[in-house]
């Protein structure tokens, strides 16, 4: 594995037909899929004045106007339409671990393609959105705003995007986002949650703000097979080791802390009101997604 730092950007044509080519997936999948769930799951910030009318048997006569009524002198009554237009911040999980992918794609990827499925929808009901790349630093921030070309530029930075560090920090990224995004806001942290705690930080954001958990992960990342004497790199300490897998105790605890660390996040998110779900390299994000906002 190869240092985060040291890989080259790709070349100009070949972002541009990736960029393409997740556009046309994924732009496809909101409309098909995404958009009547996203709209029901995220509702604006209320209701905003839109006109009058006269009055009719059955409306509320709270409704009624009473200025314009008097104008007239006949009962009109006001419209309300709900505001629709939120924002939404997208906190993306750039560290060494989203290098892993043992079956159809690696974790980054698939973040990738998750993060424009929401961009899509998002600016499909008229949303502005965000993103914070965050390692165990804050890589980049791009405020929220509007418009398919702000949303290419993001899919861009996703697919173009070397971030300096490769480890994690979730407590640093909550935390930078609680600071700088001051309105209540709709924010999607998506990672694979290997990484120290992070409770504190998740109590704070949460409170403020309408957050949703992304958990991305690989069926065999919590598995160690049996293949003899190996050499293995850490993907974010990049740290060199020589593992036994042969030897059964030595598998059985690695499987153990995976679970526990699996176990913890989800107490975390259940203890903080996070919604949350989790997402396969494997079986792709459509149904869980789906799920996900149906379920709000």
């Amino acid at each position: 594995m190869t240092d985060n730092s040291a890989q080259k950007k790709i070349s100009s044509t070949e972002l541009l037909k990736k960029v393409r080519k997740i556009e046309i997936k994924t732009r496809g999948l909101t409309k098909q899929i995404f958009a009547g769930e996203y709209h029901s799951a995220f509702k604006g910030r209320g209701m905003a004045f839109s006109e009058v009318r006269e009055y009719q048997f059955g409306d509320d006569v709270r409704s009624i106007d009473w200025n314009v009524t008097a104008r007239f002198n006949h009962p009109y009554i006001k419209i309300f339409e709900e505001e629709r237009e939120l924002t939404v911040m997208l906190l993306i999980d750039v560290s060494g671990s989203g290098d892993f992918g043992s079956v159809i794609q690696q974790k980054h990827e698939l973040m990738t393609e998750l993060a424009a499925v929401l961009s899509f929808s998002a600016i499909q009901n008229n949303d502005k959105i965000g993103i914070i790349f965050f390692s165990d630093k804050i890589e980049k921030f791009i405020p929220p705003k509007g418009g398919r070309k702000h949303i290419l530029r993001i899919i861009r930075e996703l697919l173009d995007f070397v971030p300096e560090n490769t480890k994690t920090n979730v407590s640093q990224a909550l935390r930078y986002f609680t600071n700088v995004v001051k309105k209540r806001t709709t924010a999607f942290i998506i990672s694979d949650f290997i990484c120290d705690d992070f409770l504190n930080a998740l109590k704070i954001s949460s409170y403020k703000h309408d957050l949703i958990a992304l958990k991305i992960f690989d069926k065999r990342e919590g598995i160690l097979p049996n293949m003899g004497l190996v050499s293995m790199l850490h993907p974010e300490s990049k740290e060199k080791m020589l593992v036994d897998t042969s030897n059964r105790k030595q598998r059985r605890l690695f499987e153990e802390n995976y679970k526990s660390l699996q176990s913890r996040n989800e107490t975390y998110f259940r203890k903080c009101g996070v919604d949350f779900t989790a997402i396969s390299t494997e079986s792709g994000y459509v149904k869980p997604l789906k799920q996900l906002f149906k379920n709000r």
